[in-house]
């Protein structure tokens, strides 16, 4: 399965954006699909998951009530909404998907992922 990762750019703090992370097969939807992010000199973090059947996500503490992680199945492509932005939000932003569950409960991390897209970076200035 290959993974499309859109929709980064530059933005003002308390601004928005949209990612969407598209995939070339219609087994994406069987997959757990998750957002990552990585600033410069950190780690790869969990930031939102969501479940195949889009009953059940996760988000980080650190972006729970600014965004919301969705999926379209019809579209092979899930989202993440970004709202109210702040400029401890910029990294480089990844999708990825995996065939279990754990990301749902923060378990498994960056090893647990089957297929990664590529980033999309993300820039919020204050």
């Amino acid at each position: 399965v290959q993974l499309q990762a859109s929709g980064g750019g530059l933005v003002q703090a308390g601004g928005s954006l949209r990612l969407s992370c598209q995939a070339s097969e219609r087994t994406f939807n069987t997959y757990t699909v998750g957002w990552f992010r990585q600033a410069p000199g950190k780690e790869r973090d969990t930031v939102a998951a969501i479940s195949r059947s889009a009953d059940t996500a996760y988000y980080a503490d650190s972006v729970t009530g600014r965004f919301t992680i969705s999926r379209d199945s019809a579209r092979n492509t899930v989202y993440l909404q970004m709202n109210s932005l702040k400029p401890e939000d910029t990294a480089l932003y990844y999708c990825a998907a995996q065939a279990g569950s754990s990301w749902l409960t923060h378990r498994g991390g960056v090893r647990a992922a089957n297929y990664w897209g590529q980033g999309t970076l993300v820039t919020v200035s204050s």
